[in-house]
């Protein structure tokens, strides 16, 4: 934690799970704009719970540059200019640190997509309007685990799953 990155440069390296994990479970899901804390990490490691076992370390991994570049609410990311470039660069160290093929599998865009569904209905007020991802709800409970318990349950699936730091 607290080590120097380059996130426009990024290398295997310098990425470390217990930076991912730190920095994920002090993230709040939608800039904040929510009724509760629900870390980053969190969505990430009930992700990996429902996922099918091949596709669990992506699921757990799928947001890890937010780690490094914050979580932007969907909404806003086609506006930034060079964000999405940013994202990519990062997520192919994160992808050759941790053994994960390129490119994120359809599944772990659809468990997404869905688990959205569950943290609107859940952790957000309710609108008359959809959304532009609206999709069945994954069928997750969250818990609003604090930073420290979200920190430790990121870290404790990584090493289930046969991660390596």
């Amino acid at each position: 934690m607290g080590r120097q990155f380059w996130p426009m440069d990024p290398r295997p390296d310098e990425v470390f799970i217990d930076d991912i994990a730190h920095a994920l479970s002090m993230l709040c899901r939608f800039g904040g704009h929510c009724l509760r804390f629900y870390s980053v990490a969190e969505h990430c490691v009930l992700m990996s719970r429902a996922a099918p076992p091949p596709f669990k370390m992506w699921a757990l991994l799928h947001d890890a540059t937010e780690a490094y570049l914050v979580d932007v609410p969907r909404p806003l990311k086609p506006f930034l200019l060079g964000y999405g470039d940013a994202e990519d660069k990062i997520m192919r160290a994160i992808s050759f640190r941790f053994n994960l093929h390129l490119g994120m599998p359809e599944i772990v865009k659809q468990l997404d997509r869905a688990i959205l569904m569950d943290e609107r209905l859940q952790n957000m007020t309710g609108t008359s309007f959809a959304w532009s991802t609206d999709d069945e709800p994954l069928g997750v409970q969250l818990q609003f685990w604090s930073p420290e318990r979200a920190r430790a349950e990121f870290l404790s699936t990584f090493e289930q799953l046969g991660g390596r730091p």
